[in-house]
């Protein structure tokens, strides 16, 4: 449900791309800008990367992001339009999105923690595969997996790297995470599994500094780490919004019928 202000302070975002920051100078000469701090919605131009970006930028604030394609696949973005964007705002849908909290530990007994929309990624630093001990909400449930990396998706982002790594499409509403091997060697049949989505998931890294590993949560990335903890965090809740006739659902649902 949309609960925008009739006319709603906006503030017009946009990445360092040439069509981008155009696109943000004509919506701003046409339509009032406020700085972000002050506006009730803020109107993303540029890619998905950019759409990322401006929602770890509201976690404080929480103010709801409308993304309009000035990238390049833009499956977080609605279409790019100067007209009646005031109408289309008043008549978007909501896609409510819980992160995931990453807390990594390095190798010289660091601890460091980043928040991902997206994903939570174990990858390989060299030439050797990485092997990681996997635990579920404390269990061991893989003793031992060699591969090139593995990941835990949120729904949001599991049309993402989850996907291109052949995890699975997970429905917005369907409380679960996807746990996705990223190019398993041994064992080499296993393909993942879902788990709740209050599940805490506990990568311990194997012969760590013989087969270093970084951990990237969406951007942030720390390097030569020993364990990683992944744990949806609920309390944490961003808001994007879709034009009515191609919400988030409905393109997520759709990618599960793309050839």
């Amino acid at each position: 449900m949309n609960t925008l202000p009739s006319s709603p302070r906006i503030a017009f975002a946009a990445s360092d791309r040439p069509d981008a920051l155009a696109a943000r100078d004509t919506l701003a000469k046409r339509y009032k800008s406020f700085p972000v701090e002050e506006a009730d919605v803020v109107v993303a131009l540029g890619g998905d990367g950019f759409m990322l970006e401006m929602l770890h930028a509201q976690i404080e604030r929480h103010a709801p992001v409308f993304g309009m394609n000035r990238g390049s696949v833009g499956f977080l973005m609605n279409e790019y339009g100067e007209e009646d964007l005031l109408d289309r705002l008043s008549k978007t849908v909501r896609t409510i999105i819980h992160p995931l909290e990453m807390r990594a530990w390095t190798s010289d007994d660091h601890i460091q923690s980043g928040l991902a929309i997206n994903e939570v990624s174990l990858l390989r630093q060299t030439r050797q595969s990485a092997k990681l001990r996997i635990l579920v909400d404390g269990r061991v449930r893989l003793e031992e997996l060699s591969c090139d990396g593995a990941l835990v998706a949120t729904p949001a982002g599991s049309t993402a790297y989850n996907l291109s790594a052949h995890g699975p499409i997970i429905p917005l509403n369907s409380r679960m995470l996807a746990l996705t091997p990223i190019s398993a060697f041994r064992p080499r049949r296993w393909r993942g599994a879902l788990l709740p989505h209050d599940s805490e998931v506990c990568f311990e890294i194997l012969e760590a500094d013989k087969r270093p590993v970084s951990a990237v949560a969406d951007n942030y990335e720390v390097r030569r780490v020993r364990k990683v903890e992944v744990r949806e965090r609920r309390d944490i809740a961003l808001t994007m919004l879709f034009d009515a006739d191609r919400s988030f659902e409905e393109r997520v649902l759709a990618e599960q019928f793309t050839a």
